[in-house]
Parts: structure tokens; C-alpha cells; sequence
């Protein structure tokens, strides 16, 4: 791999050009170039890659079968929403040999710790500064490579770090002088300060003195000698300091920048939530349209967007599937002119992905027909949206026994499940048999046109039988727990204001179904917090689009395993709620909260094509709940400084419904002639967040990890003495 060699690079039926692939000396960066001794230009980095599949599971590769053998292919799928790789190598060897090498490096990278993902980042530059890749860096490279990490330095300054750092005085760094180079250059000051404050001798924090900083500082008051001690076996780099049960200033800035000093709970990760409630009970990590990886009008279909949801944890696929050629069903967005892929590999794919976490339980969300019901379609009134219908699978229920007025919670450890897969033109069954381990489950919607309904499909509704809203008060007179109605944005939206405790009554025993306005042509968002505060459980989101909408979304379900289900509060449970969102009263006090925005580490260029030009960085902070809650603040902005800017500012909120509340960080580049760029972000429920001094972790716009980018902050929150909740 590191010699190189010539592959077939594929992105689409009619673009297929030979390119030279070798992975460089660092083992995890990949260059390419249109000839073997052709001028080359970064392909990927190992941290950018998800995983690595074979030819077989490629759909473009697939399509290309008859000129293209797909023993010699191999995908390269990456982190976030980056387009994948394909590639087809000259042999089935050659194919073997990268896949199988860079499926190694990617499990690499993936179980590296953070000093070693901070050494490879670090090798990373040190492949990009040295410009004629002999191994050394001259000063001139190291002026460069500042400029490449956002830092504006006094000349002088910069030259005696880069001689101190020149222990071997060759006028050049290499290897580990580059490493101390790198050292002198991210001295934390504040970190230092802070260090000291607590340090009685200023070079070492006992344990004692440690365990103080954690349970005034943190707020952890129930951290235990016990606990002290294994953060200071786990973060001290020194044997001797091991020994001693004493952290140094290295193993103080290494705990500061670990999951235990994130801004995110470590509590808050795994599984932490009851999960054996009613499924109304749970907010439900919903997709629209997951087909669709561009825009509803005239975007690709691709079993990839299935993929990516499934991936993100997303427990509600949409499939919209119609009559094809020769009797074959398409998915596709019906009257539009988005490409068209084949339900069999929809089917395929849902049935790879979703079953490798998931219970296997699928029901049926659909029309429910009678004998005396005629055949067709009812059409929504004043709403310009599709009829929709899904298919849902979940855990918690059982075979097929009648609907009971319970929790429908199951309680045996196995079971024989079906997976009805349907169109309108065809039914079909998959029978599986898988242990009950994990509390994930699937949601498949399916979006029809107006054919006659499949008998053998209705049969199969029993749980989520599809009904037509018209009131809240006809809604409790004629429905039934188990019944679930759709809506569309517009709609939903109208409803919280005109009846918005009514909603929350009505969607603490009965399910509700979201989906953006088909005005939305682009793929845009709505912004899903809205519905949450209603208790809307499935809030279907385009979820090929970037933007804040999205990092809501993920932020959200970032909790709680991941497993796509988090569970309302308990206001939101109570069918006899006095809860508004509108007019919020929570029956806890409000909290203020304080953000003191320190600093920020290595922010990464919004234009890297812009190589001589430095970030002006601001923080953003912005408050998502209900809408009195609703808020944002922002600091100034720090001059030519991405590598290390300091604000020491604090940011105020008051929020009245904690519960219901999301933060959002945004990192900036300030831009006084248009608008700030935006550079990084990161989101996490207000129930998730940590006190004291912690380290935000950015990501990108596509929700792509950014370290070693990271903000500086001490976060405290009051609860309120007045108890004034108005």
C-alpha cells in the first residue's frame, strides 16, 4: 500500500478514471494522483473513515456489474455525510490487501486514547509543515505550518521556541523536537493557573488536594478517595506519580481534556433510562424521506441514506414504494424526478443494518380495512402532504395478541418475530428468531400511492393502525391507545399554539407522527425542539441536511446509548398534565445558568484554501426549549487566533423548563464585511451537561469529530430562590 498502485475511482455510471493510490509514511493519510509519478494531492485520512466494504455491498459498483467485477472492488464509506469512496483494483489481491489494510488502521485509529489520537494529529501536521518530505523541519516550514494551524506569533518569539526546541542545533526539528516544539506551544496558561490554585506546592495536587477540586470545582459531592484515585492511575502519564497518588500538571490537563472532563455527562452515554414504558412514553429518532440524499425534487435515491440513519441511530425509516418496470417495485419520491432505486435492496439493506442491534419486532402502521370500508385512500383535508403509512418495528410488544389496554411490554427473553416488508402491489414475510438484549427498535414508514390496498398488509396492522386526526376531543370519543395519527408541520405547529395542553394530554396515551411541509423542496428542516415540547414522539427530519435543525436532532439522541428512544418527562407522561408549552409552568423551580467561556484549542480553518489567512474567533451560545426559554448570547471575537484564543467571558441564562432545554456551542469566524463562518459546534440535552471546568469537544457540520478543536469553559448552575415561575 505504501508503494502505491493504480485503481479504477468510480462516482457514477459514466465517470470511471484510473488514479495512483499509495498510503504515505505516516500510516494514515492516502494520496492520490493521476499518474504514478504524477503530482499528488491528499485523498483521506484514516480518522476520516467509517469503515471499508466489498464490491458486493456497493450499490453504485453493483449497477456497474457486467463491466465492472466486483470481487475487485471495495467502498471506502466515511464519518458524517461525506460521499463515499469506490474503487476497483487490478486484482481480487490487490482489492484484498486494501481493504483489508485499511479496515486494520481504521480499528486503529478507532481504539486509540486521547494521547494517542493527539499524537497522530500531531504526526499529521508534521506530514503537512514538512513541504519537501525529507523528514525535518526548517524554521521556514515551521512559519508555514503556524499559518496552517491558525497562529498569528510574533516572529522572534516563535524563532527562540523553535531554537529551544533544536536540541540537536541541525537548525531543523525532527521527531520528538517538534513534539516539545509543539509542547512550548500549547502551554496552557489558565489550565496552569487553575492547577496551582488548588496545588499547595504548585508542581504536584495530592489526592486530598484533587479530591477538593473535584467536589467544589466539578460538583461531583459524592466522589469518593476511591474514585480520586482511579482518575489519578487512569490520567497521571509518570509511574512515580502513580505510585504517590499525586497528579502533575501533565495528568491534571490530560483528566481536564478526557470523557471525564467533557461538558457531557459520562453518565449519560450508555442505556441510563427506563426503558420499559409505553412506547408513547419516548421521544423517537424519526427520518423523512430516507432515501433521499439530496433534495425531494430532483435528489439521488440511495440505499446509503437508510444506511446513515440506521447508523445515527435513527428508529423511524421512511419508504415510499411504487410499481416498476415489469412489475418490480421502485422507491423513489413519487411524481418528481429524484432517481429510482429497487425496494428488494431497500429491503436488503434495512435488513443488514437494522437487525445487528435491533429486537427484530416489526408492526404495521398502516390503513385498517373493514368490510364495510371501501378500498381507497382517505386524502388528508387542507394538507398539501402525501397520505403517509409506516411500518414500525418494536421490541416492547408482543406476537400477535389482541390490542389490551396496558403497558405493552414484553416480558419473555426470545421470540419468533415476522418482518412484513411490503408494496402496494406485493406482500411479503421474513421469519427470524433473535434474544431479546437491547431496548433499540426500528420505524419504517412507507409513503403509498393510491393503488388498492393489500389486504394481506392489513391484516398485519394490530397496534399502529393509521387514523385520521380531526380533534383531540373526537380523538379520545373514537380512538384507541394503540391507533397513531400523522401530521404535518404546519399543522402540529398550529395546533401547540390554538391547544397546546390538549396536545401533550393527547400525546401522553396515543402516538404522534411529524413530517416537515412538502413546501420543503430543498430538504431543509424544521426545527424539532418545537414538537418535542408538545410530547410529539416521532419527529421525521431530512436527514441528509446539515445545519442546526440536524444538530438538535443528534444532540438530542446522543443520550442514552444512542439507541434512538429517550424517554419525556414526566410531565409529558402524565395524562392529566397541566403542562403548556406555550404558557410552560414545571413543576420544578427554574434554574440560572452561568457560562464562563475561557478559551479555545487548535480551531480549524474555515477556508483552508486561504493558506496565509487566520481565524478571528467568537462563541455562540444558544438556549433551545420552550419559547420563553428560547436564548442566545455570544462573546467578542479574539483577533487572528484559532490556535489558542482566550475570552474570559461569562454568558447568563435563565431557563424555566430545564427539562425540556437544549444548549448548543458555536464556534465562529468573525467576519465584519458578511457573515461569521462557522467553524464548529457541539449540542447536548441541559439534563446531560456537567458542572466545573470542562472541555467541549467540537464537531463539524456534518456532526464529524473535530479534534483536538475544543473550547474552555466553567459551566454552574443555580437553582432559583424565588421559586418565580412565571
Amino acid at each position: 500500500m505504501q508503494e502505491g498502485m493504480p485503481m479504477r475511482k468510480v462516482r457514477s455510471k459514466s465517470w470511471k478514471k484510473l488514479r495512483y493510490f499509495r498510503l504515505q509514511n505516516d500510516g494514515m493519510t492516502v494520496w492520490h494522483a493521476r499518474q504514478a509519478r504524477g503530482s499528488a494531492k491528499p485523498s483521506f485520512s484514516i480518522s476520516d473513515v467509517d469503515t471499508i466494504r466489498n464490491g458486493h455491498d456497493s450499490e453504485l459498483l453493483r449497477s456497474l456489474a457486467e463491466e465492472l467485477p466486483l470481487e475487485q472492488g471495495f467502498t471506502v464509506v466515511f464519518h458524517g455525510r461525506r460521499s463515499n469512496l469506490d474503487l476497483v483494483a487490478n486484482s481480487v489481491e490487490e482489492a484484498q490487501m486494501w481493504m483489508r489494510g485499511l479496515q486494520l488502521l481504521v480499528d486503529l485509529v478507532t481504539s486509540m486514547d486521547h494521547q494517542e489520537r493527539l499524537d497522530q494529529w500531531l504526526s499529521d501536521w508534521f506530514q503537512r509543515g514538512d513541504k519537501n518530505q525529507d523528514g525535518k523541519m526548517s524554521f521556514q516550514e515551521v512559519q508555514r505550518l503556524l499559518h496552517l494551524m491558525n497562529v498569528e506569533m510574533d516572529q522572534e518569539y516563535a524563532f527562540s521556541l523553535f531554537q529551544a526546541a533544536d536540541t540537536s542545533q541541525s537548525g531543523t526539528l525532527e521527531g520528538e523536537e517538534f513534539v516539545q516544539f509543539y509542547k512550548a506551544l500549547t502551554k496552557r496558561a489558565e489550565v496552569q493557573e487553575l492547577f496551582e490554585s488548588f496545588s499547595a506546592d504548585g508542581q504536584k495536587l495530592t489526592l486530598l488536594e484533587f479530591l477538593d477540586f473535584l467536589r467544589e470545582e466539578q460538583k461531583e459531592r459524592d466522589c469518593t478517595s476511591e474514585l480520586a484515585l482511579e482518575l489519578i492511575d487512569h490520567y497521571e502519564p509518570s509511574d512515580s506519580g502513580k505510585l504517590r497518588h499525586v497528579l502533575s500538571m501533565d495528568g491534571f490537563l490530560s483528566y481536564l481534556c478526557s470523557k471525564d472532563g467533557d461538558i457531557f455527562n459520562p453518565a449519560c452515554l450508555p442505556i441510563y433510562q427506563d426503558m420499559t414504558q409505553p412506547l408513547n412514553h419516548y421521544f423517537i429518532c424519526s427520518s423523512h424521506n430516507t432515501y433521499l440524499v439530496g433534495d425531494q425534487l430532483c435528489g439521488q435515491s440511495s440505499v446509503e441514506g437508510y444506511i446513515r440513519a440506521l447508523k445515527r441511530g435513527c428508529r423511524c425509516v421512511e419508504v415510499d414504494v411504487w410499481d416498476g418496470p415489469s412489475g418490480e417495485p421502485v422507491v423513489y419520491h413519487g411524481h418528481t424526478l429524484t432517481s429510482r432505486i429497487l425496494f428488494k435492496d431497500v429491503v436488503a439493506t434495512v435488513a443488514q443494518y437494522a437487525f445487528q442491534e435491533l429486537r427484530r419486532r416489526i408492526l404495521v402502521k398502516g390503513k385498517k380495512l373493514t368490510l364495510e370500508e371501501d378500498l381507497e385512500y382517505e386524502e388528508e383535508e387542507a394538507e398539501p402532504e402525501l397520505e403517509e403509512s409506516e411500518l414500525a418495528l418494536e421490541s416492547q410488544f408482543e406476537t400477535e395478541p389482541e390490542p389490551q389496554e396496558q403497558n405493552l411490554q414484553s416480558k419473555d427473553k426470545k421470540k419468533v418475530v415476522m418482518c412484513p416488508l411490503f408494496c402496494p402491489s406485493i406482500c411479503c414475510q421474513i421469519v427470524a428468531q433473535a434474544p431479546i438484549s437491547k431496548p433499540e427498535s426500528l420505524l419504517l414508514s412507507q409513503q403509498k400511492s393510491k393503488p388498492i390496498l393489500c389486504p394481506a398488509l392489513s391484516s398485519l396492522v394490530i397496534y399502529l393502525k393509521s387514523v385520521s386526526f380531526r380533534s383531540f376531543t373526537h380523538s379520545k370519543e373514537h380512538y384507541h391507545f394503540y391507533e397513531i395519527s400523522s401530521f404535518s408541520e404546519t399543522k402540529a405547529k398550529r395546533l401547540i399554539k390554538e391547544a397546546g395542553n390538549e396536545f401533550v394530554q393527547h400525546n401522553t396515551w396515543q402516538l404522534s407522527r411529524v413530517y416537515p411541509s412538502g413546501l420543503r423542496t430543498d430538504s431543509s428542516n424544521y426545527n424539532p425542539q418545537e414538537l418535542w415540547n408538545a410530547g410529539c414522539q416521532m419527529v421525521a427530519m431530512n436527514m441528509q441536511t446539515a445545519g442546526l435543525e440536524m444538530d438538535i436532532c443528534d444532540g438530542h439522541f446522543r443520550q442514552n446509548g444512542g439507541c434512538g428512544y429517550v424517554l419525556k418527562p414526566d410531565f409529558l407522561r402524565d395524562i392529566q398534565s397541566s403542562f403548556h408549552p406555550e404558557r410552560p409552568i414545571s413543576p420544578f423551580k427554574a434554574q440560572t445558568l452561568l457560562i464562563q467561556v475561557i478559551s479555545g484549542q487548535q480551531l480549524p480553518k474555515v477556508d483552508k484554501t486561504k493558506e496565509g489567512s487566520i481565524v478571528d474567533p467568537l462563541v455562540k451560545v444558544q438556549i433551545f426549549g420552550v419559547r420563553l426559554d428560547t436564548a442566545r448570547q455570544e462573546t467578542n471575537y479574539v483577533e487572528n487566533n484559532g490556535f489558542n484564543p482566550y475570552w474570559g467571558e461569562t454568558l447568563c441564562f435563565r431557563v424555566l423548563v430545564p427539562e425540556l432545554a437544549m444548549l448548543r456551542f458555536v464556534v465562529m469566524d468573525y467576519d465584519w464585511k458578511s457573515r461569521n463562518d462557522f467553524i464548529g459546534q457541539y449540542t447536548l440535552p441541559w439534563t446531560c451537561m456537567q458542572q466545573g471546568y470542562r472541555h467541549i469537544h467540537l464537531l463539524s457540520k456534518d456532526g464529524i469529530s473535530l479534534r483536538p478543536a475544543s473550547i474552555f469553559v466553567y459551566i454552574c448552575i443555580q437553582e432559583d430562590l424565588e421559586g418565580d415561575e412565571s
